[in-house]
């Protein structure tokens, strides 16, 4: 068999390939329940999130900012975690004296 007079099919054929794949792969990455896309956080209690503790519970999302501000400016690695009891600012445990204390504030003065 000569196929010397379809070289000029040869292009087409090939785009039509790849734009398959890209469908599938597409499909794949947009599929319901098996999708590669983050999906929006579930918040939990604050017990579920690992090895993170629990240094202050502030009543709103902007206090909690707040905090955790003055902790990573401190150099202390926090995070604002929205639990289903409320906003958390949770750092690692052996920093968790320290963020305590630098969120309590000054102690009285003598």
């Amino acid at each position: 068999m000569d196929f010397s007079g379809y070289h000029y099919l040869l292009g087409p054929v090939i785009a039509m390939l790849v734009v398959g794949l890209l469908v599938l792969l597409l499909r794949w990455t947009f599929s319901h329940g098996r999708s590669l896309v983050e999906r929006r956080p579930r918040s939990g209690t604050s017990g579920e999130y690992g090895l993170l503790e629990v240094v202050s519970a502030p009543a709103t999302f902007v206090e909690a900012e707040v905090q955790r501000r003055t902790l990573v400016d401190a150099g202390i690695r926090a995070t604002l975690a929205p639990t289903t009891e409320g906003p958390r600012v949770m750092v690692f445990p052996e920093h968790a004296g320290l963020a305590r204390q630098l969120l309590a504030g000054p102690g009285p003065l003598d």
